[in-house]
């Protein structure tokens, strides 16, 4: 099983690229998509998905052009948008009868998989309650249930966990977490502790081009020796922002303690932290905004 997108583009207008010369390989597991908003991951999305077109390049399934032939890809695929809509005066099984037989499954097998899906994603108890009352974490896990109606093998999940309080945002990682199994799951999202605790690869993307594609672990390995931390006066907190590249502040009675990467001590005070992967992220896209720039 093998999801492999090769050169993809998507132009929008003369000037405007949402993707350019986007190259991936995808295994089974967990694919954290990474990426500030507007980067171009939503895009990308759906053009997997075969929502939108691309503009030029070829995304295979299983050595099959799934752009050109996308119905061997569409009967194997779970999706949830980012702008994922429910009708509001329609109870969860009447909701999910419908997307059913919208996807050819047969009323019987059908029904059989709604009591599964709704188990699973903890709304057995809600199954009978209008989706207009639905908080924004159960209309997430409706979307996650409608997305596994056909038991994909390749499950899209786009910014998930946007509008989510924490408790919900941890309830719906870990139950991507226990759907990867022997499947393709992509979580696209731009916050970093979304993808820290199941991603097994993480892909991270800046202005439609892939910056980095690594484990979690040789991400952390990147930054390794080069975040630092010290203490500054606040009143030197801003001109210590223009001359680094700080990935956090933290404010104490005695001052503002910066974090830095950099690839020497940057200040005599500076000690060495410990990298976390947001410090990896964020030096990805540090390393990438310079390199356009030049």
């Amino acid at each position: 099983m093998q999801l492999e997108i090769s050169g993809i583009s998507k132009q929008y207008s003369a000037s405007v690229w949402g993707l350019r010369d986007f190259s991936l390989a995808v295994q089974p597991g967990i694919l954290g998509l990474l990426g500030p908003n507007g980067a171009g991951k939503s895009t990308l999305m759906r053009i997997i998905a075969t929502v939108t077109r691309a503009t030029r390049g070829q995304v295979k399934w299983n050595d099959q052009d799934a752009l050109g032939s996308p119905d061997s890809l569409r009967s194997v695929l779970g999706y949830l948008p980012q702008d994922f809509g429910v009708y509001p005066h329609l109870n969860a099984v009447e909701f999910l009868e419908y997307l059913a037989a919208v996807k050819g499954l047969d009323a019987q097998s059908a029904r059989q998989r709604i009591d599964e899906l709704l188990t699973l994603v903890n709304l057995a108890d809600a199954r009978k309650r209008p989706l207009g009352g639905y908080s924004g974490g159960m209309k997430q896990r409706i979307g996650i249930a409608q997305a596994l109606l056909n038991d994909p093998q390749l499950l899209i999940a786009d910014e998930p966990t946007a509008g989510l309080d924490p408790e919900e945002r941890v309830r719906f990682r870990n139950l991507l977490s226990e759907l990867a199994g022997d499947r393709i799951v992509i979580l696209s999202t731009h916050i970093v502790s979304d993808v820290e605790a199941i991603a097994t690869d993480i892909a991270i993307v800046a202005n439609g081009t892939l910056v980095a594609h690594a484990s979690p672990e040789d991400l952390l390995r990147s930054v390794q020796d080069k975040v630092w931390e010290w203490m500054v006066p606040s009143a030197e907190l801003t001109p210590t922002r223009q001359r680094f590249s700080v990935t956090a502040i933290v404010r104490r009675s005695e001052g503002v303690q910066v974090r830095v990467i950099a690839n020497a001590q940057p200040v005599p005070s500076a000690v060495r932290a410990v990298p976390t992967l947001e410090d990896a992220y964020l030096a990805s896209l540090f390393a990438h905004r310079t390199g356009a720039a030049a």
